[in-house]
């Protein structure tokens, strides 16, 4: 089989190609560059450039770099800003996945003759007769099958992930060791490629600007200022500032925010309550049955999947929890799972309280 790996410079891809490479594959590696043409930082400095070359020449395959660098900006970058800008909290990691590394790259590594797309995600495969269906990775802590879940089944059939079924991130770097690879000990990357030191908070205010408005308790009274509704998320507790104490002494968070009038709302942890979601459009990756069923959703990438009832139309879901939830914003990828099977996606768009 050809398969075409996606290789960033980092340990995960350099040993997923390994792998595929020991398995009898005929394997190319594939760099993108990612840098959006407005300024923010590349996804990945020369020196990852660097060692990518330098991993592909070590397991002796040919490597591309592949210019992706205006579609992310228009579709992954310029999105994640308007979402904040509209009061969202996005995650461009599933936008990214989505249009970008399973969507421009897959197309264009068929078109040119390849069988598969491979990455060093960490989610599983089980192959079926006539399906394929995505699971967690037998490593929960390195589970990145929530940023997967915008993947279709016809998009699943083409794809490959060489460490769904390592135990651990500490094996692979093991593994990276035994073979050479001076990046075996290189540090994970960050969360957002995009962003550079410094964190959203100031990539937000640099790019969207500064805007001076009230932080007010439930009952509209002011309590601070801040310096825009785009650097605050729902849940938030930290960075208020704050200049009048809560009556009770207890913390507050951001219970909601109003980008019209540039307003955050602070309230008592049980403010953040949600008992329902309705997220849409879905995305499949394998259609339930019709009718509510009980499964799980996850609403972060690394967050405790809860326990709910399903229902989905056409165009929305409407997932009652079984449980409340906490600190849920619109914008925020709903995840649905049956035990460690992923059964599709969602963009949350109101929540129920």
């Amino acid at each position: 089989m050809r398969v075409l790996v996606g290789m960033s410079g980092g340990v995960d891809s350099t040993v997923a190609a390994a792998r595929l490479i020991a398995e009898g594959h005929q394997v190319s590696g594939v760099h993108l560059r990612l840098t959006d043409g407005l300024g923010t930082t590349e996804q990945v400095s020369g020196a990852a450039v660097a060692d990518a070359h330098h991993a592909a020449e070590l397991l002796g395959i040919p490597l591309t770099v592949w210019d992706f660098s205006h579609r992310f900006g228009e579709e992954v970058v310029a999105d994640f800003l308007s979402e904040y800008a509209a009061g969202r909290t996005p995650n461009p990691c599933l936008r990214c996945n989505e249009r970008i590394k399973f969507g421009a790259v897959l197309d264009r590594g068929l078109a040119e003759g390849f069988d598969a797309v491979a990455t060093g995600h960490y989610a599983r495969l089980q192959r079926h007769e006539e399906t394929v269906s995505l699971y967690r990775a037998a490593a929960l802590p390195k589970d990145q099958s929530y940023v997967l879940a915008v993947l279709t089944a016809d998009k699943l059939r083409h794809c490959v992930f060489p460490l769904g079924t390592v135990g651990s991130k500490t094996e692979v770097r093991a593994e990276a060791a035994a073979l050479g690879l001076p990046m075996a000990t290189k540090p994970d990357s960050n969360d957002i490629c995009f962003i550079p030191e410094g964190g959203a908070a100031g990539f937000l205010a640099e790019r969207l600007g500064e805007r001076r408005g009230r932080i007010v308790d439930d009952l509209d009274n002011e309590v601070g200022t801040h310096r825009g509704q785009h650097l605050f998320t729902i849940g938030q507790r930290h960075g208020l500032h704050l200049g009048v104490p809560a009556p009770d002494g207890r913390p507050r968070y951001v219970v909601a925010k109003d980008p019209q009038t540039n307003t955050i709302t602070v309230g008592a942890r049980e403010r953040l309550a949600v008992g329902g979601i309705v997220a849409g459009p879905p995305r499949w990756t394998e259609r339930p049955e019709p009718g509510p069923w009980q499964g799980l959703v996850q609403v972060r990438a690394h967050g405790e999947a809860m326990s709910a009832t399903i229902t989905a139309t056409e165009d929305q879901l409407h997932i009652e929890l079984d449980q409340p939830g906490f600190g849920i914003a619109c914008g925020q990828g709903a995840v649905l799972y049956d035990g460690d099977r992923v059964v599709g996606s969602a963009t949350i768009i109101d929540t129920v309280a």
